[in-house]
């Protein structure tokens, strides 16, 4: 009977001390890892959530951009940190796509991480440069088929946003197109807009600028329906090819030793964060949708996600270098 008390007052102390932790947390500044460089939508959503995180819990929390490797630099960084909460990682496609793109990678996407919350998500715009004799999808298409290999898109690097928007593109209309990878979506961007790059998929909000300014012509969206910032501009599934539809997330992880309790907490903080309408006003002008879930929510977002580009990546042959 003693024996069976001392366990039980055992598991009431562990309890105890788990819900504290969980109410106190954090109690030092948080460092937030974006595996980009500084400039794009993934960088600008977790900045403006870092900020929040700031307000609500009276922590500093840091967000430290460390691009490269088409963000599996950063990546790893997290997966090698301490599993206390006070270090994550902010990331987007590339994070489930990559696996099926590197032959080995260092870090395991499932195993090494325990997801916290789904944040948000973007369409991407097709866009060329005025010089591009296309004023409509089709135009854009029929141009590309009769001369293979003449036009060329830029993107963020191999794996990036914008790399994996153009390949489930040209493998979708079967056209020809060159791959031409900058260092960052931002520089991938100003290649459109210089004349050095034929079109490209940036970011909705990153892109309309260089629209409305007539820099850039824009002829779909890639989403499944149209935006409020361009309703005239038609989605590419509308446009004829119904089974394209590429809208990126924005998702919070940690390290995978990181306990429950933990998790819960930064859960609840990252969803209150999100649904400030300080947030969500800011986020809505770029086109950028406010998305939240549940650990577990996430966790199956990303299985899913992991099946789908591996099968687009084997179709469409996408390769590191």
């Amino acid at each position: 009977m003693k024996t069976r008390t001392l366990a039980i007052g055992a598991v009431a102390c562990a309890l105890i001390s788990a819900c504290a932790t969980a109410q106190s947390y954090p109690v030092k500044p948080v460092r937030i890892i974006v595996p980009t460089s500084p400039g794009g939508i993934l960088d600008l959503v977790t900045r403006l959530l870092g900020q929040k995180m700031t307000e609500l819990t009276g922590q500093i929390v840091v967000v430290e951009n460390r691009p490269g490797a088409s963000t599996n630099i950063g990546t790893e960084f997290v997966a090698r940190a301490p599993g206390d909460g006070y270090t994550l990682l902010s990331t987007t496609l590339p994070f489930v796509v990559n696996p099926s793109v590197f032959e080995k990678l260092p870090f395991n996407v499932e195993r090494d991480f325990a997801p916290v919350s789904q944040i948000a998500a973007s369409p991407y715009v097709l866009v060329v440069h005025p010089s591009v004799p296309a004023r409509t999808l089709g135009e854009l298409i029929a141009a590309a088929k009769a001369r293979p290999g003449k036009f060329n898109y830029s993107s963020g690097g191999n794996g990036t946003n914008l790399h994996i928007a153009a390949e489930l593109f040209r493998n979708q209309t079967g056209i020809n197109m060159v791959h031409v990878p900058y260092k960052g979506a931002g520089p991938a961007l100003a290649a459109i807009v210089g004349g050095e790059a034929d079109l490209g998929f940036p970011a909705l909000g990153a892109a309309l600028p260089q629209i409305n300014a007539g820099k850039l012509r824009a002829l779909a969206i890639t989403s499944n329906e149209r935006s409020p910032l361009m309703p005239r501009l038609a989605t590419i599934a509308e446009s004829g090819y119904p089974g394209y539809v590429f809208t990126s997330w924005v998702g919070v992880l940690a390290p995978a030793a990181t306990p429950p309790h933990v998790v819960a907490a930064l859960n609840g903080i990252i969803v209150k964060a999100m649904n400030s309408p300080g947030v969500i006003d800011r986020l809505a002008g770029d086109g950028t949708a406010v998305v939240v879930c549940s650990p577990g929510e996430f966790q199956a977002r990303i299985k899913s996600e992991l099946a789908r580009w591996a099968k687009v990546v084997k179709e469409s042959g996408m390769r590191s270098e």
